[in-house]
């Protein structure tokens, strides 16, 4: 299987929200999408499905268009896509017909879901007894008589915006999609369903999915992402291999730690100086050697260096370069 995205482009009249935009992913893996706010990262990912027309380019699964008529395909949208006032697992039921899961199955599914994403009481609501406050008045004696009160099963609106999220995404993995996209999957989230979350993409990974990923958040992108493309006003500025795209930066990145102050030897030595804080210091070297006199220098003068990190920029180092920080409004 492959999916391939050739010259997607998008006009609102004479404002261009994306252009040409093209990647490939020719084997199981997750692709990011990436971008400031208004980048084109939403607006790509609706005419991919065909919730949004194309002014040019074409969307291949498999040699043929991509049509989520008969490709399975998974979408957690960015936007909350409940309907407030209905009943989740009546939702859940629905959304998984539009994908041809049979109702018998869909519910063993939505089990298998709600334990995994720790939503079963929001689903499935258990009986509970009160006793009832006639016998309480008459002594409270160990024979009073119970009620049992149903708790009704949850909507929408009665869920925080986690929770919502939560059942969002068992909409997307409902019918076992084969191309899963996933438009900042982690918004809302606390730090433990954070890690449940990620927990399930990687078994996504394993299964052999296709995933494509938008977020703002750059560390999760490194953590699940081969490949990446970053858009800026609607234009590609920076794709390819992420290993490759920060190999091609080196190791100009130094944490350093000492145990005193030691800024007349980061100007000796050339070093750009970025933060420090009570003896660490985050520099920028033009490469090893530069980091390497600095050390030396140090080492000389009987320094103590208690952490001496060279690494590639980060992710979030590379975006914030390539696009300047910039904010735009979201499309």
């Amino acid at each position: 299987m492959s999916l391939v995205v050739k010259n997607l482009s998008k006009k609102y009249g004479d404002k261009t929200v994306l252009e040409n935009l093209n990647f490939t992913m020719e084997k199981p893996g997750v692709y990011a999408l990436l971008g400031t706010n208004g980048a084109g990262k939403t607006t790509s990912i609706r005419m991919m499905l065909g919730m949004l027309s194309k002014n040019t380019g074409e969307v291949l699964w498999n040699g043929k268009p991509l049509d989520t008529a008969t490709c399975n395909v998974g979408y957690l949208a960015e936007e909350r896509g409940l309907y407030p006032k209905y009943a989740l697992m009546d939702q859940l039921i629905y959304f998984a017909g539009l994908r041809g899961v049979p109702k018998a199955e869909a519910k063993k599914r939505i089990k298998y879901w709600a334990a995994r994403l720790e939503v079963e009481e929001y689903l499935y609501p258990n009986a509970s007894t009160d006793t009832s406050a006639a016998d309480t008045a008459q002594g409270g004696s160990g024979n009073a008589r119970k009620k049992t009160k149903k708790n009704k099963p949850k909507i929408a609106d009665q869920l925080s915006k986690g929770n919502q999220q939560k059942i969002q995404f068992m909409t997307a993995l409902i019918s076992n999609p084969e191309l899963l996209i996933l438009d900042e999957p982690l918004s809302g989230l606390d730090p433990v369903n954070t890690d449940l979350f990620k927990n399930i993409i990687r078994e996504e990974i394993a299964a052999g999915k296709y995933l494509i990923m938008s977020s703002h958040q750059m560390a999760t992108v490194e953590e699940f992402c081969t490949d990446i493309t970053i858009l800026d006003h609607s234009k590609v500025v920076l794709q390819g291999n992420l290993n490759d795209i920060k190999k091609s930066y080196g190791r100009v990145n130094l944490a350093l730690k000492v145990e005193q102050d030691i800024a007349p030897y980061i100007k000796r030595a050339g070093v750009t100086l970025i933060t420090e804080k009570e003896h660490e210091y985050q520099l920028k070297v033009t490469g090893e050697a530069q980091a390497n006199e600095l050390l030396s220098m140090l080492i000389a003068d009987h320094i103590p260096v208690i952490t001496f990190d060279l690494r590639e920029p980060s992710l979030h180092e590379i975006f914030v370069e390539k696009v300047g920080g910039d904010a735009h409004e979201t499309v």
